[in-house]
Formats: structure tokens, C-alpha cells, sequence
């Protein structure tokens, strides 16, 4: 089974005519999917109406037991319900889950360089099969990124771009495709239809590649050492087959 994990971010989905695009992309797309979408902005607002600090260490939010409580409610709660139900209304057999559901998504903490983040999880195991028989029922699993620590059976907070390289990983031939802002990489003024390892790195180099397109085709990169046989950056327009494929 050739699954197609999409990654979405947070910051759109609160906006009703990205999610109207969002569902009408999913409904006409060819194929097995799994969706996964991060919180951005909604768990920093969060955070802000309770009076919790947020803090980023190597783009990674700090997160106590107080900010997990908040931090899963808004992903859990608010924007998967939010998704789903959109999903439902265009007649997607859609089912809101997180990693804890099932104990579908493994972590360890994650100390990046020993530095204690708190409640922020690095995943170490996926249910490839209950995945898969989630999806074999026709049915599409939206996950917010929260994950099950493996040794103490909390919730932990998870990058959603970790969660969809994890995800994209563990199945063999999967692709993962990043839901951008943009069409796809730029180069030469056009959108780059395909590119590999070494044509990143000198597109980086030469600064045709820059600023915010940096760290999308880095977590393309990541998914590819995850085991993903392919990423896609795009918009989407380009859902079903548009943007940049990096090999």
C-alpha cells in the first residue's frame, strides 16, 4: 500500500477558505492518505490567554506539564476537531486521532545537545498496521502531533513535521507531501518540478534558495532519511501533483 502522509501547518487552519481548499484537495486526491497538522499560532495564543511562558529552543516550544495540558487541548481538541469536521462535510470518512490513540505513535524525550525541552517527544515507533487498517477501511486518519512516551505513558508534544517524516518513514514507498504557501521551490522563476540532494545544497549555496524556503526543503530532506521515498512542497493547487518532488 503506497501511502501519501500530507503535512499541513497551523497557521492556516484556522482560516475557513484554506480549509474549504484543503478539503476539496483531499476529496478529489488519487490514493491512501494520512494527515498530519501542527498548532502554530493557536497554541501560542493559547498559552498567552492562561498565563503559561512559551519558549523555542532550536525551533523546538519548551513545554511543562502546564503548557502539554493546553498544548494537547488546542491540538487535540480545537484544530483537529476543526479539520475533521470540515473533512466530514465534504464526505471524507475522516478520524481525528493523535499518537496516544491506540498507542499509534511512540517517543522518548527529546534533550537536543542535553538541553531538557520538558514534554517534548521524539518518536521511536509507529503501528504501521493499525494505520493501515484504519486506511484499508477507506477511512483518513488526521493526526495532531501528540505522541505516547514509551516508558511513562504520558502525552508528549511532537514537532507535526517529525510526526509526518515518522509516519512517511515506516511505510515502505510512502511520500510525504508539505502543504506550503507557495507552489514549490523557485528557481530561475519558475517552479522547480524536480530536484536531489545536491541540487538543494547548491541552491542554497548560490542563496537561490533562502529565508522561510530553507527550513521546508530541510524537512523534505529529513523525511527522505526518515525512509520517505519522496517529499513534495506545494501549495493547493498543486496538490495532486504539483510543486517541487525532492529525490
Amino acid at each position: 500500500m503506497q501511502i501519501t502522509v500530507v503535512k499541513v501547518g497551523g497557521n492556516e487552519l484556522d482560516d475557513p477558505v484554506f480549509l474549504d481548499g484543503l478539503s476539496a484537495a483531499v476529496t478529489t486526491f488519487n490514493g491512501p492518505m494520512v494527515l498530519v497538522h501542527g498548532g502554530g499560532k493557536e497554541i501560542s495564543a493559547a498559552l498567552s490567554h492562561y498565563g503559561v511562558h512559551s519558549e523555542f529552543i532550536g525551533g523546538l516550544r519548551v513545554t511543562s506539564p502546564e503548557a502539554m495540558a493546553i498544548m494537547q487541548m488546542v491540538v487535540c481538541g480545537t484544530i483537529n476537531t476543526r479539520v475533521v469536521s470540515r473533512l466530514v462535510a465534504d464526505g471524507v470518512r475522516a478520524l481525528g486521532l493523535s499518537g496516544v490513540d491506540l498507542a499509534l505513535l511512540g517517543c522518548v524525550p527529546q534533550r537536543p545537545g542535553g538541553v531538557d525541552l520538558g514534554r517534548v517527544g521524539l518518536i521511536t515507533r509507529v503501528d504501521v498496521a493499525a494505520i493501515q487498517a484504519v486506511v484499508g477501511l477507506g477511512w483518513l486518519p488526521v493526526f495532531a502531533p501528540v505522541a505516547r512516551g514509551d516508558d511513562d505513558g504520558l502525552s508528549y508534544n511532537v514537532n507535526a513535521d517529525q510526526v509526518a517524516q515518522a509516519i512517511a518513514g515506516a511505510f515502505v514507498g510512502a511520500e510525504l507531501l508539505f502543504v506550503s504557501n507557495v507552489p514549490g521551490v523557485i528557481l530561475g522563476g519558475q517552479v522547480a518540478a524536480q530536484l536531489g540532494r545536491a541540487d538543494v545544497a547548491a541552491a542554497i549555496a548560490s542563496g537561490e534558495i533562502s529565508g522561510g524556503m530553507i527550513p521546508k526543503v530541510q524537512a523534505a530532506l529529513d523525511a527522505l532519511d526518515a525512509g520517505a521515498v519522496s517529499a513534495r512542497i506545494t501549495n493547493l493547487a498543486g496538490f495532486s501533483g504539483g510543486g517541487t518532488r525532492i529525490l
